[in-house]
Formats: C-alpha cells, sequence, structure tokens
C-alpha cells in the first residue's frame, strides 16, 4: 500500500505501517535524501533475501541507521577518520565501509567482513529508522533500470512484493551518496557522489582518490 507521507494523518499511517512491516520481516520503500530506498531488517536473513530478490541484485546492500549512536553497536572498532566524518557529513549523503563487529548476527551477503553504512537526512527515513533499528537498503529500483525518484515510480517497477510505500514526493536531491572505505590504513574514496573530495579533504586531508593518489 502507497501512503502519502506529505499529509499528516497518512504519514503517521505509513510510518506505522512501515515499522511493522520490517519488524514482520517484509519490505518497504522509503525516501531518503538521496533516491528511495527499499528496505528489510538487517537482522531477519530471509528479509534480506526477499530484497536481493526484488531488486535482482546480490551485491551486499549497505544500511541505513536513524542514529549516530548506532554505528558504535555495529563495529569492532571505529578509526578516527570514521568519527571525524560521520561527525561532519552526518546525517547526510556519505556512505562508510567499515568493519563490522564479527558477533552480530546477521547475514547481508559476501561482504568481507565489512558493511557500508549511511545514516540518511530525511525525517520520514529517520523515524522509521529509530523504531526499526538497522536496515538493510538498495535503491528502489530493478537492476538495470532507473533509480526510483518517488514511491510511485519505486512501485511501477517493484510492485506487490513491497508491504509498505511512503510517498514524500520527488527526491530532491538525486545525486548517489559518497562513499568512502575506511578499512585500510588510509581512506579512501571508492565513489564520489553528493560529498566531494574537497569536502572530504577538508576533514581528511590524507583521503585518497579514486585513482588511489
Amino acid at each position: 500500500m502507497l501512503y502519502d507521507c506529505r499529509s499528516p494523518a497518512d504519514r503517521d499511517r505509513g510510518i506505522a505501517a512501515a515499522i511493522e512491516a520490517v519488524k514482520n520481516g517484509e519490505l518497504v520503500v522509503l525516501p531518503t535524501d538521496t533516491v528511495y530506498g527499499i528496505g528489510a531488517d538487517a537482522f531477519t536473513p530471509y528479509a534480506v533475501k526477499a530484497l536481493a530478490d526484488a531488486k535482482g541484485s546480490r551485491q551486499a546492500p549497505p544500511v541505513l541507521i536513524g542514529s549516530r549512536h548506532t554505528l558504535d553497536g555495529l563495529v569492532f572498532t571505529l578509526p578516527r577518520a570514521a568519527r571525524d566524518l560521520v561527525e561532519a557529513f552526518w546525517p547526510g549523503a556519505l556512505t562508510i565501509v567499515v568493519e563490522h563487529s564479527p558477533s552480530l548476527a546477521w547475514d547481508l551477503g559476501d561482504s568481507s567482513g565489512t558493511v557500508a553504512v549511511r545514516m540518511p537526512l530525511h525525517p520520514v527515513a529517520l523515524e522509521v529508522l529509530r523504531e526499526t533499528g538497522p536496515m538493510a537498503v538498495a535503491s528502489a529500483n530493478k537492476l538495470g533500470k532507473p533509480a526510483a525518484l518517488t514511491a510511485e515510480e519505486a512501485r511501477e517497477q517493484l510492485g506487490y512484493g513491497v508491504r509498505a510505500y511512503l510517498e514524500a514526493g520527488p527526491a530532491v536531491d538525486p545525486v548517489p551518496s559518497t562513499v568512502v572505505d575506511l578499512t585500510g590504513d588510509v581512506p579512501r574514496l571508492l565513489r564520489q557522489g553528493a560529498v566531494s573530495l574537497a569536502q572530504l579533504r577538508d576533514v581528511v586531508p590524507d583521503i585518497l582518490d579514486e585513482q588511489g593518489v
């Protein structure tokens, strides 16, 4: 079902429905500060598999969280550079790749002990995430198709495999998030997106670009 979160009443119903769906291991589509995402409870393996099946991709999905403090529960140790970047750019369009704690009871696919984490700057997404906890979230489109800029566009691609669609209007800034790998000795830019390399280097001067320079 699609809920128009631009209406206060529908927003409340939609957020409640999305939270319930995620806790039941079902899929939801929600707005973020980049494009719309399709999400599932990160700790429910069959839900993560359903997400992969809906999207048509076996790539390990990123994880969205609703609080900076949640990050501490997901990682074994957090490098100083990661903390500085989080402080500067979260919530926002920066994804960090870190080594997750080996004790976590999740299965995101072949991620080699790492996880890509982001805290989005969108009130609807944050309200859902603060109740559900970490969610595996990928762009809400079929593999090879354009990213959905509205929940309606996502529904046209994903159909009835998703329990709740949260519509918040067209994505304001559909540029993808910037991705930084913080698992090595030196931070490295994997994908330049909404946060520029110059902005990153203002915070972490030794970060390498996509060519390793």
